[in-house]
């Protein structure tokens, strides 16, 4: 009998074609998992669970006596509640390196069409309103040569740095859990307390994980300390700021602009002020959404799965905990 498996929102087409192929896939799509009941007959009998974003917490993990892994195809995991996970010694995994390159690309791109206003001038355009020279009013900020706060310098954080430094002569502040020397020599960056990048920093970049203890992380008090100039961009999750405090922060010019890929809520809601400003640019949570990154990160979940349900260590387990002793030098 094959293995039954569960596939959830984001798994990409050849990736899903192969894994029906060896066992009994079950895909499921803009459902409600706490109530739908071909999903919840589904999540008695699976072994593995792979997709995005799907809530995985102690209700529906007592549904799902049989489970031994889940695999995110995703970087971030805090759709996953890992204690419960290794309570119940299920394997937990994630995508991690794949999407470095792609997701630090969209946030120089979001930093860039902020500063100059790309999409509001290209709506400038459309519109038939260019019908002269534009004025200052319209002018936007030079990127090269300012000073870019990085908040997070995981792996992303340091692409971006690559990219500010080398292609933009930017100087790079950055504040992190840990000092990274290495970043420091490479980058010429400098590392600084928080409220000391917030306030000498052009570009203000967060990039951390979602986490109890990055949770609001930047609200009124951090937004006040930003430069008037400032632009804040937020590449990390909705929830690690004050979302109405960012949108107070704008609407009385403290600072200058945002550039947005992430929401406190998504998809955000249609009536969020945020959507009708024009000093805002703003994105569908697309940091890694191209085909190329997409698919391989389907594959490299699809490799954590088939590894946890056959009773070997998936290459990138977030749970290391579970993993019998004998095995945990392998």
């Amino acid at each position: 009998m094959k293995k039954k498996i569960i596939a959830y929102e984001r798994v990409e087409k050849p990736v899903l074609k192969d894994l029906q192929k060896k066992y009994d896939v079950q895909f499921f799509k803009n459902i409600d998992p706490t109530t739908d009941p071909e999903f919840l007959k589904q999540l008695d009998q699976a072994e593995g669970i792979i997709g995005l974003d799907l809530n995985v917490n102690k209700d529906l993990l007592e549904k799902a006596p049989n489970l031994k892994i889940v695999s995110n195809v995703s970087v971030g995991h805090n759709n996953l509640d890992i204690e419960q996970l290794s309570k119940r010694n299920i394997m937990a995994t994630n995508t991690p390196g794949i999407l470095t390159d792609t997701v630090a690309d969209t946030i120089f791109g979001l930093l860039i069409a902020t500063a100059r206003r790309i999409p509001e001038l290209d709506h400038f355009v459309k519109n038939g309103e260019w019908v002269q020279s534009i004025e200052p009013e319209h002018f936007g900020i030079n990127v090269h040569h300012k000073v870019l706060g990085i908040i997070g310098m995981g792996r992303i954080g340091q692409a971006i740095a690559q990219r500010a430094h080398f292609g933009f002569d930017m100087d790079i502040v950055y504040h992190s859990r840990s000092r990274k020397p290495e970043v420091e020599e490479t980058y010429n960056a400098t590392y600084s307390d928080l409220d000391e990048l917030l306030s000498q920093s052009d570009f203000v970049c967060l990039m951390t994980p979602l986490t109890p203890e990055t949770e609001r992380l930047i609200g009124k008090r951090e937004f006040q300390l930003m430069k008037e100039s400032a632009i804040f961009i937020n590449g990390s999750r909705g929830k690690t700021i004050v979302e109405q405090d960012l949108i107070d922060a704008l609407t009385n010019g403290e600072i200058t602009a945002a550039g947005l890929d992430v929401f406190e809520n998504e998809p955000t809601e249609t009536d969020n002020p945020l959507l009708k400003m024009k000093n805002t640019v703003t994105l569908p949570h697309i940091g890694s959404s191209t085909h190329e990154t997409e698919l391989k990160m389907s594959e490299l979940a699809a490799t954590n799965l088939e590894k946890g349900i056959h009773g070997e260590k998936p290459p990138n387990l977030i749970n290391p905990d579970v993993w019998p002793d004998k095995h945990k030098g392998s």
